[in-house]
């Protein structure tokens, strides 16, 4: 299997795992280097589905990615570890403004840990991979989920994969509400084939 097609399928079973639970909720976030604050040149990019439960106590997550090391061992320098991921948000948190880490699922600060939920899966062949995790009730970064519905609701919360060379950030995406699950398959499909096309112009230049 090729890798762009690989990665559209690493977030597929997150799309429809609740796809019949219409009370819900699911996001996505599209992750590109253009977003960060200030804006950093990479070829890495990625793609996130999120989807909040019923009682809203719950928010689960899986981040696909490509062009960032997860193993550290995946390339031979550093430079393009990956060291931490988080989500931000803020009430004044839209795009273009940094936000303070609410809860993290990799590296430091780390959060998922009531339960610890979080599943890595490197790529079989190249550089990136898929992270799974849940945000529980009880978890966050000197908060809590529920203290944060109100930004996450809002489009004011944003997934940031931090870097050895980049520490602030080599890749965000604005976390944003889908309205139906079919919607959400959609557009995950179409925004994982843009990555996988970016990929194949990089892998032929």
């Amino acid at each position: 299997m090729s890798r762009p097609r690989s990665l559209v399928f690493a977030c597929l079973p997150l799309l429809f795992a609740g796809a019949n639970a219409s009370a819900d909720t699911f996001f996505t976030a599209t992750l590109t280097g253009s977003q960060e604050v200030p804006p950093v040149a990479t070829t890495a990019s990625g793609f996130a589905t999120f989807v909040l439960n019923t009682a809203q106590t719950a928010l689960t997550m899986s981040t696909a990615f490509t062009g960032l090391d997860v193993t550290d061992s995946q390339t031979a320098s550093p430079a393009d570890n990956l060291i931490a991921g988080h989500i931000h948000a803020a009430a004044n948190g839209a795009p273009g403004v940094n936000s303070a880490v609410v809860w993290g699922f990799f590296g430091s600060p780390f959060n998922d840990n009531n339960p610890n939920d979080v599943m890595i899966t490197p790529l079989a062949n190249g550089v990136g991979g898929t992270i799974t995790a849940k945000w529980d009730a009880p978890e966050g970064n000197n908060t809590t989920l529920t203290a944060q519905l109100a930004n996450i609701l809002a489009g004011r919360s944003y997934i940031n994969l931090h870097t050895t060379t980049f520490q602030g950030g080599e890749i965000r995406g604005q976390i944003n509400a889908i309205p139906e699950p079919s919607s959400m398959a959609l557009v995950a499909v179409g925004e994982l084939g843009l990555i996988g096309y970016a990929a194949r112009r990089r892998n032929t230049r």
